[in-house]
């Protein structure tokens, strides 16, 4: 029987969550009636996670476990589910128990009615005001705004997706946040409806503002690909034409000083100095970009992973 449904869980250090949340989305999905199977990534989880999920494993046909090396982070285990998911429709959600399961039949209904990714919004978060709710805000109006996309909640794991829509994803850093913003840009329909949200009961956050940080990088990054991945001449030629236009500048400035002025141009580090520092600031952003751009072609060219895994039980 083919799999019309896989749900994709990233889970590390969540022992007390794993087996709650597994009998929650299987109570869904029976309701549901249609084939499943529920997939657990154990990214590096140093507690008995991994024990409880193969504790569940001895009494379910239709739980996969994929167990990492070590911690890979969100974007990977995500990517392992992707990847090793066969339904046709992908359900991902956050194993902390603060997606609501409940929401499931409410995806895949929009699914249905013609998108290819449905986004949950938590409109009314249950986290820390200023460490994770008003910084998630500022984020997300900034993505908007980089990328010309209008959704309200890029950090939502609780998502749907037509299987087509995973293919070729090639995500790194903290980039599955962007997943929306990758499937506007290929043309994909996609819809965000309000999700419940709930508490972090068990556990302990792995968020922190250093994530943030990390998320912007990849902002800067992802919104330069996708305005000049395809035509980068585009971007050096602009800068190039910015350093020229600075040269001729400077080059006005000497010439003004020696001709008009009449000073003695012996020595004068103007050219030079100015020279030198417009050339650095090109070469370094240059290198930045093209660094970023060689890593992509690395992993994508030879099909290399951004993550190990140790088995799949």
């Amino acid at each position: 029987m083919n799999t019309e449904i896989s749900i994709i869980v990233p889970v590390y250090n969540e022992e007390t969550n794993v087996p709650i949340l597994y009998n929650e989305i299987t109570s869904i999905l029976k309701i549901i009636n249609k084939s499943y199977e529920i997939l657990f990534i154990n990214d590096g989880s140093t507690d008995g996670t991994l024990n409880q999920l193969q504790a569940l494993k001895k009494e379910s046909t239709t739980l996969k476990i994929i167990n990492f090396t070590r911690n890979f982070g969100q974007t990977p285990a995500l990517m392992a589910g992707f990847n090793n998911a066969s339904g046709k429709i992908l359900i991902t959600l956050d194993g902390d128990l603060q997606n609501d399961p409940k929401d499931i039949p409410i995806l895949l209904n929009k699914i249905n009615e013609g998108y290819d990714l449905v986004t949950g919004w938590r409109k009314n978060r249950k986290d820390n005001l200023f460490v994770r709710t008003i910084p998630s805000k500022i984020a997300n109006k900034l993505i908007n705004k980089m990328l010309k996309t209008t959704l309200h909640d890029y950090g939502c794991t609780l998502k749907a997706y037509k299987q087509e829509i995973t293919k070729d994803l090639a995500l790194y850093g903290e980039m599955h946040r962007f997943i929306p913003a990758i499937a506007v840009a290929r043309g994909a329909k996609i819809a965000e409806i309000i999700v419940n949200h709930r508490p972090r009961i068990h556990g302990k956050t792995k968020y922190n503002l250093s994530r943030t940080g990390k998320v912007l990088l990849d902002l800067l990054f992802l919104s330069f690909l996708n305005t000049y991945g395809t035509k980068p001449i585009r971007f050096f030629g602009s800068l190039s034409i910015l350093s020229f236009f600075g040269g001729i500048v400077s080059t006005l400035v000497l010439i003004y000083m020696k001709i008009m002025l009449k000073n003695d141009m012996t020595g004068n580090p103007l050219l030079i100095l100015s020279a030198l520092c417009f050339l650095m600031s090109l070469q370094l952003i240059s290198i930045g970009f093209l660094g970023e751009i060689e890593i992509r072609t690395y992993y994508e060219s030879q099909d290399k992973k951004t993550y190990y895994i140790k088995e799949i039980i």
